[in-house]
């Protein structure tokens, strides 16, 4: 240690002790002195590997998280190395208190303490996996294509965050699956489809879990990444699966879209989308927002200026106020509407994920949904919005 007072020291006690007694969650070390050389963060986490304890050291770079396995009598030693001489942060979970040690630039530290986070051990069985829809370890062939996975089923080390991703996705989705005609092809659009991983994972959960018919097809604006996507798919066989260049205000079809799905659609565009599955009747609407400006230069009320007085604070609001009037909105037109998480804030702060099943028309229920969206607005300070231009509100009789 290299800190000039005791709380390192006596931060070091607390770990070997939490080692030595089973204790020990985890332990998380941020703040590296030279980002350079030093992954930006390191978790450290117990685990069992065919009956024996040891500690995984994941590293997260800005762009590949890799790991390393420690064993029990090494890893006090190991984080002790760590602690104070390449990273100034560091937070011990722990089953009978949490410690959270702070080093400044010129080595003064602060040791603090509270309460446990958690009381029980939350030691991983490395040999149970996680019953993914898609699973570590079976050869799948899109997975391959785009490089998350091996041709043996080996989920790459730098991909496993957009496995996890993946199959997250197809969790949420599975859930609908109900709320999709029973009979005949499934018809889908992707906004804003991008490299296409999660609209590839949607057909293989349609087609090859479920085994329906389908068409789906991916909509975006970037022509070489839309030809990428169309290769692979072409590659692969992927019958019902095509994309088109395009805008989603432009975009029209004549067959009916039974889903519609808008991912991380920059601002209004997710509005846009909203606007055009209600136009199309969708059975379901899944939509996860990105990049919420509109309302941040709009909400005006004096009671909510102290939230507004630092930016990520502002942005934050904004996000909560846009989406909760879109979820309030898409109740008013006719959907059953809920607001899950997508993946862990650790991977992303894009997080939220709309998820909206139309449901039998009730005039009353909509109209009360009305009133709460207008009320909300009201409450922000805010007149006309974009989602208020887009969606006909005239034309249901709410207004």
């Amino acid at each position: 240690m290299t800190a000039p007072n005791s709380d390192p020291e006596t931060f070091a006690g607390h770990l070997e002790n939490a080692v030595q007694a089973g204790t020990l969650i985890s332990a998380v070390l941020s703040r590296p002195k030279n980002r350079q050389e030093s992954a930006r963060k390191i978790t450290v986490s117990p685990l069992k590997i065919r009956g024996e304890l040891l500690y995984q050291f994941a590293h997260r770079y800005d762009r590949e998280e890799t790991h390393e396995n420690v064993t029990a009598e090494a890893v006090s030693e190991r984080l002790q190395e760590l602690i104070g001489t390449r990273y100034r942060d560091c937070h011990l979970m722990t089953t009978t208190a949490d410690y959270q040690l702070r080093l400044n630039k010129k080595g003064h530290a602060k040791l603090s303490q509270s309460p446990p986070s958690h009381t029980s051990s939350l030691v991983t069985d490395h040999n149970r996996r996680k019953q993914h829809l898609i699973p570590d370890g079976e050869p799948c062939d899109f997975l391959a294509a785009i490089g998350v996975m091996t041709a043996e089923g080996r989920v790459k080390a730098n991909r496993q965050r957009k496995f996890r991703q993946i199959n997250r996705y197809l969790e949420l989705v599975e859930h609908i699956i109900p709320s999709l005609p029973k009979d005949g092809p499934l018809n889908v659009v992707d906004f804003g489809c991008g490299k296409s991983y999660l609209t590839f994972a949607l057909h293989h959960l349609l087609t090859k879990i479920h085994g329906r018919v389908v068409s789906i097809v991916g909509l975006d604006r970037k022509t070489a990444v839309l030809a990428d996507c169309q290769r692979i798919a072409s590659r692969l066989g992927l019958r019902g699966l095509r994309f088109e260049e395009g805008d989603i205000a432009a975009f029209d079809t004549n067959e009916p879209v039974h889903l519609a799905v808008s991912l991380h659609a920059c601002d209004t565009a997710t509005d846009d989308a909203i606007a055009q599955a209600v136009r199309w009747n969708a059975n379901v609407i899944l939509a996860v927002p990105c990049c919420q400006h509109e309302l941040a230069r709009k909400i005006t009320p004096d009671w909510l200026a102290g939230m507004q007085q630092h930016g990520i604070l502002q942005e934050r609001l904004a996000t909560l106020l846009t989406d909760s009037l879109r979820a309030k909105a898409l109740e008013a037109v006719g959907y059953r509407t809920q607001v899950v998480e997508f993946i862990d804030m650790e991977h992303t702060a894009k997080n939220v994920l709309i998820r909206a099943v139309r449901r039998e028309p009730t005039s009353e229920n909509q109209q009360e949904a009305f009133r709460e969206y207008q009320q909300l607005k009201q409450t922000a300070g805010l007149d006309e919005i974009y989602l208020d231009s887009v969606l006909d509100w005239a034309s249901l009789s709410l207004d």
